[in-house]
């Protein structure tokens, strides 16, 4: 029986190092979510408003009309 050594020269390196550009990317997409996000609730907020001080919601697209038409 041959009596062998193994060596393991697996370099096994664990790098948690991440990049920087990757990162100013998460922020930059996170902001503009943000921002969507924000915007969406405005624009939700002053259909409601219109709606409200229009009479409801067929007054405010008869409204919409009338405003286009002249």
């Amino acid at each position: 029986m041959k009596n062998t050594t193994g060596m393991d020269r697996s370099n096994a390196t664990i790098a948690a190092s991440s990049d920087a550009s990757a990162e100013v990317s998460k922020i930059g997409i996170t902001a503009v979510g943000i921002t969507a996000g924000v915007i969406g609730c405005w624009a939700v907020a002053s259909m409601i408003a219109g709606a409200v001080n229009s009479g409801g919601p067929l007054d405010l697209v008869s409204s919409l009309f009338q405003a286009i038409n002249g």
